[in-house]
């Protein structure tokens, strides 16, 4: 699976449904076609940074804060965005998590304790970190297509902020 899919996948699910519910937000409030296309736009912005932050949430994150076990989802070998971005680094250090990633045995013994290291050297953390940040760039410009109430626009700013600085 290369980024494209991964990312293609996030857009289907997490994306969607953020640009969905922001699009009928819109229509709830009588928007006209920009405005619902702009707030989709946004929404679609949104989700997908808040998919990445969640990836990272799942490799990084504290169990204590996120309420899910970090590295569980490691251990099934989910194609977690940051591991993706690892594995086709195309660097050596790259090919470390590959090796880990592609054999059972050794994800099952020390492989998932060592993962998180692996994708990080392997540039994955970086390249997901960048690309939400990105999104939410991206995000932010759709907001400013539209005129709204000042603080319908501080609410969905605030979301913003909120996708990308959950506890860690």
């Amino acid at each position: 699976m290369d980024l494209e899919e991964c990312l293609a996948m996030a857009a289907g699910k997490t994306a969607a449904l953020f640009a969905g519910a922001c699009a009928l937000g819109a229509l709830a409030a009588d928007g006209g076609p920009a405005q619902v296309e702009a707030l989709r736009g946004f929404g679609h912005h949104l989700g997908l940074a808040f998919q990445l932050v969640d990836d990272l949430l799942g490799i990084w994150g504290d169990t204590r804060a996120t309420g899910k076990p970090v590295g569980a989802d490691l251990h099934r070998r989910k194609k977690y965005l940051p591991v993706v971005a690892a594995l086709r680094s195309g660097t050596p250090a790259g090919r470390r998590p590959a090796e880990l990633y592609h054999d059972e045995r050794l994800l099952k013994s020390t492989g998932v304790a060592r993962a998180p290291t692996l994708v990080e050297q392997a540039g994955g953390r970086d390249w997901a970190l960048a690309e939400a940040a990105r999104q939410r760039s991206m995000a932010l410009d759709r907001l400013a297509e539209v005129t709204l109430d000042p603080q319908a626009a501080h609410g969905l700013r605030s979301l913003v902020d909120l996708a990308m600085h959950r506890s860690s």
